[in-house]
């Protein structure tokens, strides 16, 4: 029963909330990361990642995807994600979910979920991914790869997901998202002329170190971002776990010898024929100036500031209406929600009631006929035990009737005979006693004898042995 309203309750949250995430495991048989490969130079996925414990993801919302994800089911944390910067949003309240294809591809499920909807119902769960109870008390932070912060309101809960996530300390995570932050939206947006041209790609190596024996903890973080559009460019950054405040700077290439051998992040390594040194040069220069914590000039000509001021002007003018719209279409889904959810609440009370109704039924009218069955199944058997029980009582009158009987003839017929035989026993025994007193007397005379024979035998020896031994041999003639 609850396993069935749970299923009811996470496809009307698919069918009715505009906010439920989804992603789907990509198989092995397709070209890339699918409608993910949009988060790519040319549509391209890195090349090198080849173990069979990687997996590629592509992480969806609303049916539409938000980003893309390599996920190491040994190391039990991703290896990079693939985003584009979209314009930044306050951040959402963390809401962690979980991809159950990973663990168990046949369960049905095809979308991204929270892990405490699924309980029981995905087998395997947490043998190919991480779970939240692993960083449990483990004094590590889910920390993004793709940070919430470079996402706007829609795509932000897409990346709570433990697909995109990786053991961090506290203190490393913050510096982490505000380092990648500032780059970002410093260095690297204002330096590439057609920003929905910038792909980055934000990755972890892992270590032998592991979070309560299952999840690795990164040895360094990485980002690698590439600017395709015309005086295109290509960077890459490296912060390692044991200093937070660190962030190196280096080209695509030396990034990738850093990771597995024959790794090629970025198709044809981002136009690198084609880039422009200056524009690596002044993106290479703000990343200096994040680093020394001065504040970076985000513009290179007047024309650019003159852009930045008529987009500011526009967007102060257009605020009130895109505010009042957000308001409206909010209050649209909220009562088309609280709507659904009215109905929800009619419909489980109606059919609770009458399942409840017909179940009572059905249970009042088993346990009559069972009630009923069971006393007409009585009747003879109680019947027959009480006729049983009568007869083996008159069979143990008899017995006894018998018995006692038997114990009253007895002592007189013992007597008499015992009384009958005390004459005989006597009268018999006589000659056997006189015998036997003829036989001790006999034998004690015959003692005597036998003694006075032996005496006088033994004297005759001692007075033949003293004659010989002093009596001279040659008088023994005479």
């Amino acid at each position: 029963e609850w396993t069935m309203k749970t299923s009811i309750v996470f496809l009307l949250c698919i069918s009715v909330f505009p906010g439920f995430s989804q992603g789907r495991v990509v198989r092995e048989d397709e070209t890339g990361f699918a409608e993910c490969n949009v988060f790519f130079p040319g549509q391209v996925p890195p090349e090198g990642f080849t173990e069979p414990f990687h997996v590629k993801i592509c992480q969806q919302y609303n049916k539409e995807p938000r980003f893309a994800t390599l996920y190491s089911t040994k190391d039990k944390i991703p290896l990079y994600s693939a985003f584009k910067f979209t314009k930044p949003a306050q951040s959402e309240e963390e809401n962690w979910l979980v991809e159950p294809q990973i663990d168990d591809p046949e369960n049905g499920l095809h979308e991204m979920v929270h892990e405490a909807d699924i309980g029981g119902t995905v087998a395997n769960l947490g043998a190919n991914q991480a779970l939240t109870s692993d960083y449990v008390g483990s004094g590590y932070e889910r920390g993004l790869l793709n940070p919430s912060v470079l996402n706007e309101e829609d795509f932000q809960v897409a990346t709570y997901t433990l697909t995109n996530a990786v053991p961090l300390s506290p203190a490393l995570s913050k510096s982490w998202h505000r380092d990648i932050g500032k780059v970002v939206e410093q260095a690297l947006i204002p330096h590439c002329c057609k920003m929905d041209h910038l792909y980055l790609l934000a990755g972890a190596i892992p270590s032998s170190v592991r979070v309560k024996g299952k999840v690795s903890v990164p040895e360094s973080l990485w980002l690698a971002a590439c600017c395709d559009a015309p005086e295109g460019w290509s960077l890459g950054l490296v912060k390692k776990i044991s200093d937070e405040n660190s962030l190196a700077d280096l080209t695509v290439r030396e990034l990738e010898k850093h990771l597995l051998p024959g790794v090629h992040l970025f198709k044809g390594n981002c136009g690198k024929d084609k880039q422009s040194q200056e524009k690596r040069e002044a993106v290479l220069q703000a990343v200096s100036q994040i680093r020394s914590g001065e504040q970076v000039e985000t513009s290179d000509n007047q024309e650019t500031k003159d852009s930045g001021w008529v987009r500011r002007v526009a967007g102060i003018i257009a605020t009130p209406f895109i505010k009042l719209l957000e308001l409206l279409i909010y209050i649209f889904v909220e009562l088309v929600k609280f709507v659904f959810y009215f109905l929800w609440l009619v419909v489980k009370r109606v059919v609770g009631t009458v399942l409840d109704g017909v179940y009572s039924l059905w249970n009042g009218m088993v346990s009559y006929l069972k009630a009923v069955s069971m006393v007409l199944i009585s009747i003879p058997y109680d019947l027959g035990r009480v006729i049983i029980n009568i007869f083996l009582g008159f069979l143990q009158i008899v017995r006894d009737v018998m018995s006692l009987t038997y114990r009253i003839l007895s002592i007189p017929v013992g007597f008499v005979l015992h009384l009958a035989a005390f004459p005989y026993h006597s009268i018999c025994a006589i000659p056997s006693v006189l015998k036997d007193m003829a036989t001790g007397i006999g034998g004690t005379f015959s003692l005597v004898i036998d003694a006075t024979a032996a005496v006088l035998h033994g004297f005759y020896y001692l007075a033949g042995h003293i004659v010989k031994r002093f009596v001279p041999k040659g008088s023994s003639d005479d």
